[in-house]
């Protein structure tokens, strides 16, 4: 089976090319590289450009005879989002639809979507399940709930079919060592916590000491993205048995505080690197903690493999520790 993966040289579109790869799928990437490494694709075939190109996307189009399409492609940091809205709705939501255009027009019915917690907004104190009220807290949200919207929207009205992943706080890199998160300018937890271990960093900061949670500072449910990966292969395989389009919360059921991840980072590297306390940065949620019981019941065969702290701490700083790009 052909896959489109857009976003495929980036860090979790590289590491469920991988996944793909290994299972079997033949493998097609659009991605600009502007976040994405070119060296980060260990499978398939990678055409360089952007989604907002639409004779460029169309070109691929027509070359491939893509199956089915998995996307990653899209802005992901929420403070930015905050500050610079109309990327998020241009590069997220727009380009999105014009990608579903584009899958309508050459007749592919089968779509995996990247989506977040972010769309769960401040939650509810509780573990956020998919059915409950979705009020997004930054445009980072909004834009990945309006593409939502347009998916389902999309599959009522054909035979179009979609699970839609909604992530919660995606960590660590591939247990093999053969690649990692190389965004710039991380903002991920784990990521600059890594960054700073090995001294990449002087300092790294802590945006926020009270919040209303165990110890005052954000509390997040931690998935390595690994185990993230091979959920997609999964939905991917759900669809291809005849699955109905619907959406999923990718965690483990488990938070963490801030506080507590540095923590872990602390113990499981040996080094303790100096941390700052600063104010709280726009768009944060308190606390954000997934209910993974739709996904184990629809989706059993998705078995995570890594679901512990300390071990997906390791694998980001191996891979801080070795990184070249």
């Amino acid at each position: 089976m052909k896959v489109l993966v857009t976003g495929g040289a980036g860090y979790i579109g590289s590491h469920v090319v991988k996944a793909l790869g290994q299972a079997g799928f033949e493998i097609v990437v659009i991605d600009n590289l502007s976040t994405g490494h070119e060296k980060a694709l260990l499978f398939g075939k990678l055409y360089i450009g952007d989604l907002s190109d639409e004779d460029f996307v169309e070109s691929v189009f027509k070359t491939e005879k893509i199956e089915a399409i998995l996307h990653f492609a899209g802005s992901i940091v929420v403070p930015e989002s905050v500050k610079n809205p109309v990327k998020y709705y241009q590069n997220n939501t727009n380009n999105s639809l014009k990608l579903l255009a584009m899958a309508e027009k050459y007749q592919v019915k089968k779509f995996i979507f990247s989506s977040t917690a972010a769309v769960y907004g401040s939650g509810s104190g509780k573990p956020c399940i998919e059915t409950q009220e979705l009020s997004p807290i930054n445009p980072y949200g909004s834009s990945k709930l309006m593409t939502e919207v347009m998916l389902k929207d999309l599959s009522l009205s054909s035979d179009f079919r979609y699970v839609a992943l909604r992530y919660f706080n995606v960590s660590g890199a591939d247990p093999e060592g053969e690649i990692g998160q190389s965004f710039p300018g991380a903002t991920h937890l784990i990521k600059v916590a890594s960054e700073t271990a090995c001294g990449k960093r002087e300092q790294m900061e802590i945006f926020g000491s009270d919040y209303p949670t165990k110890d005052g500072s954000c509390v997040r449910d931690y998935i390595h993205v690994s185990d993230l990966a091979s959920a997609h292969v999964e939905a991917l395989r759900y669809l291809n048995q005849g699955g109905s389009s619907d959406v999923f919360n990718c965690g483990y059921g488990q938070g963490f505080s801030v506080f507590e991840v540095i923590k872990v980072v602390k113990d499981v590297t040996g080094v303790d690197f100096k941390v700052i306390t600063s104010p709280r940065r726009a768009g944060d949620p308190a606390e954000l903690i997934s209910n993974v019981d739709k996904i184990n019941k629809i989706l059993p065969q998705w078995k995570p493999k890594y679901q512990d702290l300390s071990y997906i701490v390791k694998t980001a700083y191996e891979w801080e520790r070795k990184r070249t790009y």
